[in-house]
């Protein structure tokens, strides 16, 4: 039976992939259609722009400034909706994400895209400040009713936990309708997608900090697997991380899927995207939470973010991998990688054995 379900997972996933290069078909055409030669000169231009990125995470990932967001009332989460100035229940968060990019060169590009300009959040609030958990959604993610599935957001909230869900630049509610445009073809995008991610989920975290978190960590899913990975690179004041089904490189993904040819020429192509997009790996800093708080997760048989990947996240921050049965989507043992974070959040006492 686990042989016969890992097979269907896999399937699933290959599903998904082609579905997403049939999506970005037209982009992926237009920046593949470059010879080999000019691809490899413009991405060495890319890693010089951002060379001064590299090093102390201050330089290129400053402290961003306090946020005030604007908060929409959703829904009660007991039997009466909170009084008149009480944060308690479901609430949508936004506010202006007041984000400059690094590159002056990708300025105009990069705002092209008007709602990207507003940041937001769903939060799961008890009232008074408790320890928050950060879930950092995956490619083309970020819609309300999805992530309420995707998540065991209950689970974590009754057991002393608030929960706090962030959308990623350029997707759903911050996206045109299109593919998401992190990460992009263009590895200036890229990097600027989630460097903003940083100032944005770092915004959030200082948020429910000051509100009196005791303590907020992330955990993200696939591209939010990296995200968070990357957070617990840049953010001193991350309590906890779990990358679940993490990707742990743009070129990885990139070279898997046969997106930069073979032989000698896509080693090279390989070596450039990574140099290129380099300043926001999460393998390019070290960990700054403590490994007794830190767990990465991989499907055994994800055909999408391959075991490796989380491998690589894992050697790098110095912590085995917990493996779980199924793939990417059909996470048919996903039980098991959530009671693996709950018994580190247990034993660190961030979390309740027992429901509140």
């Amino acid at each position: 039976m686990s042989r016969v379900l890992g097979q269907a997972a896999e399937v699933v996933d290959r599903a998904l992939v082609s579905a997403m290069q049939l999506r970005n078909k037209s982009e992926r055409a237009r920046a593949e259609a470059l010879p080999h030669d000019e691809r490899i000169r413009l991405l060495e231009v890319v890693a010089e722009a951002y060379r001064s990125g590299h090093g102390d995470p201050g330089v290129f990932f400053p402290s961003p400034p306090p946020i005030a967001p604007r908060s929409s009332f959703v829904r009660a989460l007991g039997a009466r909706r909170p009084p008149r100035g009480e944060l308690a229940g479901v609430y949508d968060l936004a506010w202006e994400s007041r984000y400059e990019p690094f590159d002056a060169g990708v300025r105009d590009k990069y705002h092209s895209r008007t709602p990207n300009r507003t940041a937001h959040a769903r939060v799961y609030l008890a009232g008074p400040p408790r320890p928050a958990i950060v879930l950092v959604h995956g490619y083309m993610g970020g819609q309300w009713a999805l992530e309420e599935r995707q998540w065991p957001i209950g689970w974590f909230f009754k057991r002393g936990l608030d929960v706090v869900v962030p959308v990623l630049p350029f997707h759903a509610r911050r996206g045109d309708g299109g593919p998401p445009w992190l990460p992009s073809s263009d590895p200036r995008v890229t990097n600027e997608g989630f460097r903003q991610a940083m100032h944005d989920i770092r915004g959030l975290v200082g948020w429910l900090r000051a509100r009196g978190a005791p303590a907020v960590g992330a955990m993200g899913m696939s591209l939010g697997g990296y995200t968070s990975s990357l957070l617990a690179t840049v953010e001193r004041e991350l309590a906890f991380v779990a990358p679940m089904i993490p990707l742990a490189s743009v070129a990885d993904f990139a070279r898997d899927q046969g997106r930069l040819g073979e032989g000698a020429g896509a080693e090279a192509q390989h070596a450039a995207l990574e140099r290129a997009n380099w300043v926001v790996s999460p393998l390019a800093r070290p960990l700054l939470v403590p490994t007794e708080r830190t767990v990465v997760l991989a499907a055994a048989s994800d055909r999408i973010t391959p075991l490796a990947h989380a491998e690589r996240i894992g050697a790098h921050f110095g912590v085995p991998v917990t493996t779980f049965s199924g793939g990417h989507l059909l996470q048919v043992g996903r039980g098991d990688a959530f009671r693996a974070v709950g018994r580190m959040l247990e034993a660190a006492g961030i979390m309740s054995r027992r429901p509140e």
